[in-house]
């Protein structure tokens, strides 16, 4: 693992770094699109990506040829799509999409993907266990592998968690052992809410992806950023440490990185 990512940017503040990561993800989608005829990208949930998704639905849908996006997850809440704990729930609503974003909704302001590119974590029943299986199945169908097996997402939006944790990855989770399957059930967290099963990629997806975004806005996690990106190397103790790679940007505001010692761009 790389001992930095490759590139540390901050921004003014959560707006401008929503408008920063539209930019960038507009830009990777077009050029897998441009390469290889599809795009395919892991979306994540929480405060970091309510920004984006408010941007990327403002810009006008020429910009990008969305037929050929395909909108993954990265981790969600066991939970229906229509609930408000849903990360997949959440973005329909923002980006405009499918029915959670309500009938009413006018098609020039929506995103236009396609129903048939979007694919929910835990759409259908059998519990967390079953999602995690089918979502594995449905990867396996739709994105290429590299050499280890291991699928390649074109992007992979991260957030971090106050206690260092990405997707649902929690510090010693049993995602973190070796030779874990490309999604797993995580059970309900008790330090941190919605206090809900979840379901998530496991960390052998992050250096085998083609880009990976990581947005942290906030300075109340600004000792977290600083210890991610210049502490101990400690995956168990701070699962977003696997987020340090050379394919990886950390967008950061400046109550964020408030604490960094190096400087950045």
């Amino acid at each position: 693992m790389s001992d930095q990512p490759g590139e540390v940017v901050v921004l003014t503040d959560a707006d401008a770094l929503a408008v920063d990561a539209a930019d960038r993800l507009s830009a990777w989608l077009a050029e897998a699109e441009a390469e290889r005829g599809v795009a395919h990208v892991a979306l994540t949930g929480g405060s970091s990506a309510t920004g984006l998704y408010k941007e990327l639905r403002a810009r006008p849908a020429e910009a990008l040829d969305w037929s050929r996006v395909h909108l993954w997850w990265g981790d969600d809440r066991y939970v229906p799509l229509d609930h408000p704990d849903s990360n997949a729930g959440t973005a329909y609503s923002l980006l405009g999409i499918g029915e959670v974003a309500g009938a009413g909704v006018a098609a020039a302001e929506r995103v236009p993907v396609p129903a048939m590119n979007v694919h929910p974590m835990t759409n259908g029943e059998g519990g967390a266990a079953r999602a995690a299986e089918r979502y594995e199945e449905e990867i396996r169908g739709n994105l290429p592998a590299d050499d280890e097996g291991r699928p390649i997402f074109d992007v992979i939006l991260l957030g971090m968690g106050p206690d260092g944790h990405i997707l649902s990855v929690f510090p010693g989770s049993a995602a973190l052992e070796p030779d874990v399957p490309a999604v797993m059930p995580i059970p309900a967290p008790n330090h941190v809410e919605p206090h809900v099963e979840r379901v998530t990629l496991t960390p052998g997806a992050l250096p085998a992806a083609r880009h990976i975004l990581v947005m942290v806005p906030g300075a109340a996690k600004a000792e977290m950023v600083r210890q991610v990106l210049e502490g101990e190397r400690d995956p168990r103790r701070w699962p977003a440490r696997l987020a340090v790679l050379p394919q990886a940007t950390w967008l950061l505001d400046t109550g964020s990185a408030a604490q960094l010692k190096a400087e950045k761009a």
